[in-house]
């Protein structure tokens, strides 16, 4: 059995025993998820590569510290997540916008649609950084990571009723600044 047939759990233990080749099929199972994470966290590609690399690196170092070799991807996302939030911390109190940030919509012959999609895009972009850092974390951790409520409250600390408040709130305001866009 290769490395990318073995579980999170295994390669986890591997990973603790020095194999390098485990922890590097982690990084690369995980790497992107967490940068896309960061990304609309910090709305900065540098930045948001920047946290993973620290993210990845931390986790490394400190392999040893985790319990449970299960809990190696909830983990991550805490890390992740409460890395985002110190850049945002220590930020000036405005983010220079990274319009790159976004995927180019196809342009198969619709231009029309293309600049609507991207369109739609900036302007998800531009509301996602309206929201506070708690509730733009939970945001994407449910909708865009498809993570659990309770998973959710495990990465940022607080418990499933205020989660599903942060989100409940998230929403309502998302869905107000794209209305024109319905």
């Amino acid at each position: 059995m290769t490395t990318t047939e073995l579980d999170d759990a295994t390669l986890v233990g591997r990973a603790r025993d020095g194999d390098v080749r485990a922890y590097e099929q982690l990084v690369l199972r995980y790497q992107a998820p967490m940068f896309r994470l960061a990304v609309k966290m910090l709305n900065h590609r540098g930045d948001a590569e920047d946290v993973v690399q620290e993210v990845f690196l931390g986790a490394w170092r400190k392999l040893a510290q985790l319990q449970d070799d299960s809990a190696f991807v909830g983990w991550l996302y805490r890390s992740t997540a409460n890395r985002c939030l110190n850049v945002i911390r220590a930020r000036r109190p405005q983010a220079d916008v990274d319009l790159e940030l976004a995927e180019s919509p196809r342009t198969d012959g619709q231009p029309e649609h293309a600049a609507q999609v991207t369109g739609q895009l900036e302007a998800l972009n531009a509301a996602l950084q309206q929201l506070t850092p708690p509730q733009r974390v939970c945001w994407l951790l449910r909708e865009v990571h498809g993570r659990s409520y309770d998973e959710i409250a495990e990465v940022v600390g607080v418990n499933a009723a205020a989660v599903r408040g942060r989100i409940a709130r998230a929403r309502a305001q998302l869905a107000e600044v794209m209305k024109p866009w319905r």
